[in-house]
């Protein structure tokens, strides 16, 4: 296989995984009322694509899929500053998507592939929630309601993404012990 027809065949793929998780964020178990939902597996794909394709796809697709959710979907607090306004871009969007493709790289110290699989899933939608946390910490502690800010936050936050995250590493356990070679380098 040739270097072009194989690079080519890695950007359809990525493609189709951005256009499928795009898809299954849009269906929503259920959504809270300042950001945040629980989705039908929407970090999958990019998940996904890290197994398949190595860091460097995981994060350029997570990336395209950041940028994408923010054209789709951006909720600015109240009153943002232009700082505030970078944080939330950062921590919310592109951050939080972005580094969902680094699963390989967690996964990699396991020699058992499954628990590599299960692990390095965790791990990068932990991730995503603290790039969540600490939004909410700095930039979304207005609406705490009295609480402190990193109570708000961290209970604000856990209510959707530890769902999310025990859907996200059941249905890639699930996927990897249906389909093991889905996950095989390519």
């Amino acid at each position: 296989m040739s270097k072009t027809y194989s690079k080519t065949r890695i950007l359809v793929e990525c493609a189709l995984m951005i256009a499928l998780g795009t898809v299954l964020a849009n269906i929503k178990i259920y959504e809270l009322a300042n950001g945040g939902s629980v989705t039908l597996f929407s970090m999958v794909p990019f998940i996904l694509v890290s197994f398949r394709h190595g860091a460097k796809w995981g994060l350029f697709t997570g990336f395209v899929n950041s940028l994408l959710q923010m054209l789709l979907g951006f909720y600015a607090p109240p009153a943002p500053g232009l700082l505030p306004l970078f944080g939330m871009i950062m921590l919310d969007y592109v951050l939080a998507f972005s580094l969902l493709g680094l699963a390989c790289v967690f996964a990699k110290p396991f020699k058992n592939r499954l628990l590599g699989v299960a692990v390095g899933s965790a791990v990068v939608c932990l991730i995503r929630f603290l790039c969540s946390f600490l939004s909410g910490v700095l930039i979304w502690g207005n609406l705490s309601d009295g609480l402190p800010t990193w109570t708000y936050s961290l209970g604000y936050n856990a209510s959707y993404m530890l769902p999310e995250t025990v859907l996200t590493v059941v249905a890639v356990v699930l996927l990897h012990k249906a389909a093991p070679k889905l996950f095989q380098q390519q």
